[in-house]
């Protein structure tokens, strides 16, 4: 229901407060503890990997490429998020100006959907690169794989622009308080006392794009993919490749189910605990799983990591 309210009366807020992750304070100092870890963790595994594939020749490949846009993007990713997450765990409630918090919402839009961009372009790189072998060197020649990588980081820049100047020019007269560990769409559209119909069509129209159109790339490939390796006569070729698609299929799975609950929905939605997990999951989990699923279990870069481990040894 929209809020009455009268223009000339109306005052702008000038901050928003986010609750954060838990008001619990018999907890905040545990997991305080554990995302920093996270966090920590997080941009450790992706500066080594980007570090492997600037340093080793043997890397300079299209799906290293993704993999080193990838790595690049979820250190952003994680920094956007993370830093108001372990303030308002440490401090209990994270106080925020509205130029820090539309700041924060246009780095953070422009990053996810980067990201699901780019994992369409990771799942069709693997599908040329196991349904169409003999075509892999033209269809993903480094201009095609800079191009795919390019498109991915200025389609999330330009739904940013769109969705963040509609959010921005909301009026905000109060109250202030965000049921949320960083400034989110739904919070932001929650707390509007304005008129938001116009904004909730451009945020669902952007998501049924972005989200749904990059997915359905994933999917369609990740099929082509299964097909092609349930053909192939080794039992043993079967198995790593199975292995490998699983993998990738249950971070793109979760990444993709969290964010379409929460964003490719017509209308706004409270902000719940439920919400706050979703979100945890698809900015601080997957940021971490991600370097682990997509690298560090390839014997390529195991083979680049375990010769840079014996030069500094040496």
């Amino acid at each position: 229901m929209e809020r009455p309210l009268e223009l000339g009366n109306m005052t702008r807020v000038q901050e928003f407060v986010l609750l954060g992750l838990s008001t619990r304070p018999d907890i905040r100092d545990v997991l305080f503890a554990i995302f920093l870890t996270l966090y920590l963790l997080t941009l450790l595994e992706n500066t080594l990997i980007i570090y492997l594939i600037c340093t080793h020749s043997e890397l300079h490949k299209p799906m290293y490429c993704f993999l080193g846009n990838l790595s690049c993007l979820e250190m952003c990713y994680v920094s956007v998020t993370m830093p108001s997450l372990l303030v308002g765990l440490w401090t209990e409630v994270c106080h925020v100006s509205f130029t820090a918090c539309m700041t924060q919402l246009f780095f953070f839009i422009s990053l996810i959907c980067t990201e699901c961009t780019l994992l369409a372009s990771m799942a069709y790189d693997r599908y040329v690169a196991i349904c169409r072998p003999l075509h892999y060197p033209l269809l993903m020649r480094p201009q095609v794989c800079l191009g795919l990588a390019v498109s991915s980081w200025l389609s999330g820049l330009l739904v940013s622009v769109v969705k963040t100047s509609c959010i921005a020019s909301l009026s905000y007269c109060g109250p202030n308080v965000l049921n949320h560990f960083f400034c989110d769409v739904s919070p932001l559209l929650n707390l509007s006392c304005t008129h938001v119909a116009l904004t909730e069509l451009v945020d669902f129209i952007s998501a049924i794009v972005i989200l749904w159109g990059s997915l359905l790339v994933a999917i369609a490939s990740y099929t082509a993919i299964g097909r092609a390796v349930l053909c192939m006569s080794s039992a043993a070729a079967r198995y790593k490749a199975f292995s490998t698609c699983t993998s990738h299929l249950v971070v793109v799975g979760i990444f993709y189910s969290a964010t379409i609950f929460i964003y490719a929905r017509p209308s706004r939605i409270e902000a719940t605990d439920l919400n706050k997990v979703l979100s945890v999951i698809y900015t601080v989990v997957t940021p971490m799983c991600n370097p682990i699923i997509y690298c560090l279990r390839n014997k390529e870069v195991q083979a680049a990591l375990h010769r840079t481990l014996h030069w500094s040894r040496g």
